[in-house]
């Protein structure tokens, strides 16, 4: 695998490009000069080069914003099972293999994760490292002794004395978002998506916690019943979001109006990389078409909606997912421009980070990814990346 290292360059960098995507437009600039003042976008108009500015000639390219990906997991290796392959490795193990997943997001033109969950807090040690993109994390997710992902090391107690701890502990040690998993899911023998792991009121105790400590809280939520006890908690973001029942896929009902009402952040889950010879289990291929059109539904009925991949989690899930999933959300009617503003001026709003990433524009940070081609014509434009930024350093590999 190419190493990724970071060159040297003077201050003031000016990148000519085709085109430029700003983040919140739907069309492009044409012929752009971009310059960096160090980490920082200066100025997206500038008619010329200024003087003794090192100039990054990329004709043919459109520049985006970095691409955040809002639901990752790091310590997960998107190997066959991944689980067994973390608890597998010791902490010095784990944040190595944790690192080469990072920097294959960010030779893709990821420039931001959220990681929402991971093994001990492991992803603190790596959040600010120059060489991987910028880390939001909730460290290991709060779940129910023996429920989903327990094997983190966020079992807790159903009380509201120990869900308060809880919160605590991860404000405490630095976290920028509380993860909850509010039902079971597939990866944990013994849960059941469609299952509620908490109640109304115990998930009321994290969000009151975690929103006294500033913190926002994202809901694991696949089955009706999760949904409704997040949204009744006043959750600030909910993942996965599937209606999965025993022997299918509810219809949202009333929750679909609920979800629009409240803004609450919808973290659509999408993205598959080809691998040879992966299929979907039967019991999520016989639910794809209804879970795809009750996203549909959810987009068409104005939810407040980001894109995750939930990367790392199997081999169709590698960390550089983001840029198979964004051409894949044409099939919940999303055209190239929304998925790309969903992936990242939407993204960072989400993200907390709305004030500096996720934008081409002057105060920013200089997170900019260069592709081959024009990507609101064709999203696969994508995967043909010949440049990264990551505040406004060059990623490149040998």
């Amino acid at each position: 695998m190419p190493s990724t290292y970071l060159s040297d360059r003077p201050r003031l960098v000016a990148i000519r490009a085709g085109a430029l995507f700003d983040g919140v437009s739907t069309t492009l600039v044409h012929d752009p000069v971009l310059v960096l003042d160090g980490p920082t976008i200066v100025r997206v108009d500038q008619p010329t080069v200024p003087e003794g500015a090192q100039v990054v000639d990329l004709p043919g390219t459109t520049l985006l914003p970095g691409l955040i990906d809002t639901h990752v997991h790091l310590a997960f290796d998107a190997g066959p099972d991944p689980v067994a392959a973390l608890a597998a490795r010791d902490d010095t193990a784990a944040l190595a293999a944790m690192t080469t997943a990072g920097r294959t997001a960010l030779r893709a033109g990821i420039t931001t994760v959220r990681d929402l969950g991971d093994r001990d807090y492991l992803s603190l040690r790596l959040r600010g490292a120059p060489d991987l993109p910028t880390i939001v994390t909730a460290g290991p997710p709060v779940t129910t002794p023996a429920g989903h992902c327990h094997f983190l090391g966020g079992a807790t107690g159903p009380t509201p004395e120990a869900l308060r701890a809880a919160v605590r502990e991860r404000a405490d040690r630095g976290v920028d978002i509380i993860k909850v998993m509010a039902s079971g899911g597939t990866m944990t023998p013994g849960t059941r998506q469609e299952i509620a792991q908490f109640t109304r009121e115990q998930l009321t105790v994290v969000v009151d916690e975690a929103h006294r400590l500033g913190l926002p809280v994202t809901a694991h939520a696949h089955g009706t019943s999760a949904i409704r006890a997040a949204l009744d908690a006043g959750v600030d973001g909910m993942e996965h979001v599937s209606f999965w029942s025993a022997d299918g896929v509810d219809d949202p009902g009333d929750l679909l109006g609920r979800m629009v009402d409240s803004r609450v952040v919808v973290g659509i889950t999408a993205g598959v990389a080809p691998a040879p010879g992966a299929v979907p289990p039967p019991v999520v291929a016989m639910r794809m078409p209804r879970i795809i059109a009750n996203t549909r539904a959810m987009h068409e009925a104005g939810a407040r909606m980001i894109i995750g991949t939930d990367a790392g989690i199997g081999p169709v899930k590698p960390h550089d997912v983001l840029r198979h999933a964004l051409a894949q959300t044409s099939r919940i009617g999303l055209d190239a421009a929304t998925a790309l503003r969903l992936a990242t001026s939407t993204a960072a709003e989400a993200c907390g980070l709305g004030h500096r990433k996720g934008r081409l524009a002057p105060g920013f940070d200089a997170d900019i990814v260069a592709v081959q081609g024009n990507p609101l014509l064709d999203l696969a434009a994508l995967q043909h990346v010949r440049a990264v930024f990551a505040r406004g350093v060059t990623v490149a590999s040998t």
